[in-house]
């Protein structure tokens, strides 16, 4: 038996390939199935089964086009109302995949529906694929189906992670899908890359805390916000998504660029935040290629509108394209892969540290300070003088930014805060970016 592990970085997730050498199945797919055809391409097997935990809320799911490409049965859980034909799964049923078996445990709380899956071979249980219930040090988080369910589903949360550890033994493999940064991860995971029940049992918060009331007031206490794209990846799931199109879209000349932006249109610069700093075509928007960017851009996307990417080379678009198909964003308006062109107005705005903020504090100035982190870091200790708004809700909330005086806007690292600066750039406010870690905030001053 053998288990193949595709990471997504860029969503915090993993998809599995489970196989005997000879056919295989995969679990929890995502949308660019190209990466699973290559690994079983690489190995000679032939994909059979397709299962899914859960409808993701994170990601738009490559199960079904997968299940087509592959000519392989999908597995979703019975109770789930699709929009399309599947294998309807419940608790206990078992589906044999070569010399392998697998058991469907139905594991609610990430979901009501969720279902986590026991490999055994030769009638010995190796692994459980546990989706979005039991991860890594934590658990799914509990709240995506609707506040109002949130403590019913945190409860079912702890029954079924208690569950796995009785039912299965100390040495199975324990491979979720999510809490390697997704924001489906209900609190922080542990910083270990594989686990097993027994470790679950001693480490995991389902089992450290108190008691199920302990258990269910810690893990509620902290929820915090999570992106506002998550509201259209259910509903994608549920009525079976089209395949990947990762076609290159349209090229943007100079002339078209700059009308764009005039119109109000969102064109993305990819490129380094403190090139963007340096130098940027003024109404841009700038995320900066990198691991979450998809994750901040569709969350401050509205949803739905005329999307150009900007960028230094055609590999940087691609990139980011592969990145937003996960996530639903499929028809970008065109592409502009040569970098800033010489024609548009252009401008630029200072960079600096909590070093250099200190320093103007102690000529005598107050910088007016954005803090664009979530509530629960804002919470854990902030600028005594700064003022919150969180990335996500900075272009609704603009107006509460003055104009007339610099805005010096920071995050926990300089990700977030990089492109709240321009989204203040881009709306006329004079802009310093702190490129600068929070944790030596402290340093400098005293924390809130």
């Amino acid at each position: 038996m053998d288990i193949v592990t595709i990471d997504t970085p860029s969503l915090g997730d993993r998809t599995y390939v489970v196989t005997d050498g000879t056919v295989a199945a995969v679990i929890d797919p995502q949308r660019d199935i190209d990466r699973v055809l290559s690994v079983v391409e690489d190995r000679g097997v032939r994909v059979t089964d397709v299962f899914e935990t859960h409808i993701h809320n994170d990601y738009v799911t490559g199960g079904l086009d997968l299940a087509r490409r592959c000519d392989a049965t999908y597995h979703v859980n019975a109770d789930d109302p699709v929009d399309f034909d599947r294998h309807g799964l419940r608790d206990g049923d078992v589906v044999d995949v070569g010399a392998l078996s697998v058991r469907a445990i139905h594991t609610p709380g990430h979901t009501p529906t969720h279902l986590s899956y026991a490999v055994a071979r030769d009638g010995t249980d190796v692994a459980v694929f546990t989706g979005g219930s039991m991860l890594f040090g934590s658990v799914g988080r509990t709240d995506l189906v609707g506040s109002e369910r949130t403590e019913e589903l945190t409860r079912a949360q702890f029954t079924s992670a208690h569950r796995l550890a009785a039912d299965l033994p100390d040495d199975v493999a324990v491979l979720p899908t999510h809490g390697f940064g997704s924001f489906c991860s209900s609190g922080d995971v542990a910083g270990v890359d594989s686990s097993t029940i027994g470790h679950e049992k001693v480490a995991n918060q389902a089992f450290t805390a108190a008691g199920e009331d302990a258990f269910v007031a810690e893990l509620m206490a902290g929820l915090d916000a999570f992106p506002a794209y998550y509201a259209h990846m259910g509903p994608a799931n549920l009525a079976g998504p089209d395949a990947a199109d990762l076609e290159p879209p349209r090229r943007v000349d100079a002339t078209e660029l700059a009308r764009r932006i005039h119109a109000g249109e969102w064109v993305v610069d990819l490129r380094t935040r403190t090139a963007y700093a340096r130098d940027h075509l003024i109404g841009t928007v700038n995320v900066e290629l990198a691991t979450p960017a998809s994750t901040y851009l569709g969350w401050i996307l509205p949803w739905g509108t005329p999307l150009t990417l900007v960028a230094d080379t055609p590999g940087a678009i691609a990139e980011m394209q592969r990145q937003l198909v996960r996530i639903g964003i499929d028809d970008l308006a065109g592409q502009h892969a040569d970098g800033l062109p010489d024609e548009g107005a252009r401008a630029s705005y200072d960079v600096t540290d909590f070093a250099g903020l200190r320093r103007t504090v102690d000529d005598g100035d107050t910088p007016w300070v954005l803090d664009s982190r979530r509530n629960l870091e804002w919470n854990d200790g902030h600028l005594h003088f700064a003022h919150h708004v969180p990335l996500h809700e900075l272009e609704d909330r603009m107006a509460e930014v003055p104009t007339g005086e610099p805005v010096w806007i920071h995050c926990a690292g300089g990700y977030r805060a990089s492109i709240g600066a321009s989204l203040l750039a881009r709306a006329g406010r004079d802009v310093v970016l702190v490129d600068d870690a929070f944790d030596r905030a402290g340093d400098h001053f005293d924390l809130a």
